[in-house]
């Protein structure tokens, strides 16, 4: 086979560690173990420290963005030697006279740009002046690519999906017992995992969960993620609940690994109420320890959960309430979608990810 040198960002592996994060961490580990690839590492940071290996490219991250924004300068070629592919791994590339692939998890930044930081908006204009000069992307489902290609004008679309998230062991409950989570035993948890971000919706599982609530006295719903630009929406809609079902709703900001492991373990069922979902981790997380998964039929989630997944009939607060009531009382349903679930698990592998990878970035080369 012949060989490749990759630059490749790693620029999401520093601070919070988020979806793109872990897609990041495992496509690297994948790159790296084939011996016909050679990997060089950037990150754009003008404050975090590299790793050994790790190239960071002597540019703050904000100048670089409004100037990249804007113009093809400074380019990174010089800082990249003997690099034949450039890959951007989160939604942006830097100006660089190398072949380009970008990847490209989700678009509601793209199609809600009003809602977007300015720091976002940015990176928005920096990929678009990509694509328009010739970038290749990779998204991770179907339903992305048609978005995607809508919205950048673009027919230069690799579709690869993504392999599931490594899960380790969960813990004993006296090695997490946490004062956020102790008092769940003897409870039936509906768990949401993710950054508090608008596209997520937790407000509408917030009031879902108060649609069911009166009706299943031994549920509570526990949502554990960082704080994120709903954050105040999400606890308004809690604040909103009667006195005796707030009671029951568990708001964590984010958890460790080993608690994560933990509520998965411990759940019922995985609520994902997102609009808009790029690949969606915490459902291959879900199947892999045989929790039933109910959400929205937005963006990838039927495409990546497949059958093992309880979809609600509509987007609607009222249908994803439903949805929930379904699996939480029909024993013989929700193990029916445990079941197809974990079927659903084996169309998905790192190792056939990072062959497509290695394929596209020779078609680049």
């Amino acid at each position: 086979m012949e060989p490749l040198t990759l630059a490749f960002d790693v620029g999401p592996l520093y601070g919070h560690r988020t979806g793109v994060a872990v897609a990041t961490e495992h496509l690297l580990a994948g790159l790296g173990s084939r011996p016909e690839i050679t990997v060089l590492p950037y990150l754009l940071s003008a404050r975090a420290t590299p790793r050994p290996g790790h190239v960071r490219l002597p540019l703050p991250a904000t100048a670089a963005l409004r100037l990249w924004a804007r113009i093809d300068h400074p380019r990174v070629d010089r800082w990249l030697p003997g690099a034949e592919v450039l890959h951007g791994t989160n939604y942006v590339a830097p100006p660089s006279r190398l072949p380009q692939v970008i990847s490209v998890y989700d678009c509601w930044f793209l199609m809600h740009p009003e809602a977007a930081s300015p720091a976002v908006n940015r990176s928005a204009a920096v990929l678009r002046r990509a694509v328009a000069a010739g970038a290749h992307l990779h998204v991770s489902s179907a339903a992305t690519a048609a978005v995607a290609g809508e919205l950048l004008a673009t027919d230069r679309i690799t579709v690869i999906h993504l392999g599931p998230p490594a899960l380790g062991p969960a813990p004993a409950p006296a090695q997490y017992v946490d004062p956020r989570v102790s008092d769940l035993s003897g409870s039936r948890l509906i768990l949401a995992i993710g950054t508090i971000e608008r596209r997520k919706d937790i407000p509408s599982l917030v009031t879902a969960f108060g649609m069911i609530a009166a009706d299943l006295a031994d549920v509570r719903l526990v949502i554990a993620g960082a704080p994120g630009d709903d954050q105040a929406r999400v606890e308004a809609a809690i604040t909103a609940l009667p006195s005796p079902i707030r009671s029951r709703v568990h708001l964590l900001g984010a958890v460790t690994p080993a608690t994560k492991a933990a509520l998965l373990e411990a759940s019922c069922v995985l609520a994902y109420p997102s609009r808009d979902e790029g690949f969606g981790f915490p459902i291959l997380e879900a199947q892999q320890v045989g929790l039933a998964v109910v959400a929205r039929p937005s963006g990838s989630i039927p495409e990546v959960g497949g059958s093992g997944v309880q979809l609600a009939c509509d987007q609607t607060t009222s249908s994803l309430a439903d949805a929930l009531a379904a699996v939480l009382t029909d024993d013989v349903l929700r193990a029916s979608v445990i079941r197809s679930g974990r079927m659903n698990l084996t169309r998905f592998s790192w190792d056939r990810c990072v062959n497509e990878m290695l394929d596209l970035y020779r078609q680049m080369k």
